[in-house]
């Protein structure tokens, strides 16, 4: 559809930038398993993470039920964007100087421009700033609460839980894959940056994140990339001041690279998830309009929770949106199906 516009705007870009970390797979495998309503729909089956809560000391377990009662997984991932961190010990060092307002600022969330004035009192302990943030976020399913408790806790405890639960995490579960991890990271991100030359940012962006849409907006100069490998099949997006960030799920061919024969891990993705009655029926109804869960579940005649397990199921595999509280049926990327299956065929 071709646009006439008389705003008198330029439209809006922005660049691409992508980092890649051993520390963000860190905290992101932290968030993970603490995320319970999740797990179902991860890459990694639950038998998986009950095993590794199994096999963790009891400190440090106790710490993971701190993180899922509190959210402090965000903490960490705050933390991690405020410079590049060369090991696991420059980052717990640098938590470990920060004064007491540096690190309840760092860790609240970014919400916009405008209320940047309003995080600062927030940071300084101001219960009317609290608030603010707290209404400003109050669609946010876990924001209000964590910025509550981020807010009002106390300092020496915070930064004694977040070197500990990061280095425990560390060393109980990436440690021993770190080689393998690491390669499997770089490897991605390289494959991404030589993509990234043949691509329009926005065309790049969903591409790299099998599906996601992201249009330039005001004040957002930069949407940063980091490939994860923990958190497949979903991406994670957040905030920053002036970026845009997504934490992106690894290729499969990132994965097993040798491996020619190895489909794309958004292609099996969407097959497996077209590959149900019940599903199916959901994509025929969404076809047909946007629905809320209300009027899905009516539909079908199927319990709430039910329908929510197999709408996450389309959602991992970006074939369902949720837009002004309907799901919404990503059109294009039913359509696209085909090509790629046929582009993995024939490669």
């Amino acid at each position: 559809m071709k646009v006439f516009s008389t705003t008198g705007r330029k439209q809006e870009k922005y660049q691409v930038e992508i980092k890649h970390s051993i520390l963000w797979e860190c905290a992101l495998g932290i968030a993970a398993i603490t995320n319970d309503r999740l797990l179902d729909s991860l890459e990694k089956p639950e038998s998986y993470w009950k095993d590794i809560r199994l096999s963790l000391s009891k400190d440090l377990q106790a710490h993971l039920d701190y993180v899922e009662t509190n959210n402090t997984w965000k903490a960490l991932l705050q933390l991690l964007h405020q410079k590049d961190f060369s090991s696991l010990e420059v980052f717990t060092e640098y938590i470990d100087k920060l004064t007491e307002r540096e690190l309840i600022y760092q860790c609240i969330p970014f919400i916009s421009e405008n209320y940047q004035p309003i995080r600062e009192q927030a940071a300084d302990k101001n219960e009317s700033a609290i608030e603010q943030l707290r209404e400003a976020t109050k669609d946010n399913p876990f924001f209000p609460s964590y910025i509550s408790f981020i807010c009002k806790v106390d300092e020496k405890q915070l930064k004694q839980h977040l070197i500990t639960v990061m280095s425990g995490w560390f060393e109980s579960v990436v440690q021993p894959e770190l080689n393998k991890l690491t390669s499997i990271l770089q490897t991605d991100a390289q494959a991404k940056e030589k993509m990234k030359q043949k691509m329009e940012p926005e065309e790049f962006v969903e591409w790299a994140t099998g599906g996601i849409s992201y249009l330039p907006e005001p004040s957002v100069y930069k949407v940063l990339l980091i490939p994860q490998y923990i958190y497949r099949p979903w991406n994670i997006a957040a905030d920053l001041k002036g970026i845009k960030v997504y934490y992106y799920p690894v290729s499969n061919e990132s994965i097993s690279p040798s491996d020619k024969y190895m489909p794309s891990n958004f292609l099996v993705l969407k097959h497996k998830a077209l590959g149900d009655e019940f599903r199916l029926r959901m994509v025929k109804l969404l076809f047909e309009k946007s629905r809320t869960l209300q009027e899905i579940t009516e539909k079908l005649e199927m319990g709430k929770s039910t329908i929510h397990h197999h709408l996450k199921i389309l959602r991992s595999a970006q074939l369902v949106g949720i837009e002004d509280g309907k799901y919404v049926l990503k059109n294009s990327a039913i359509t696209s199906i085909a090509k790629e299956l046929e582009q993995y065929i024939q490669q």
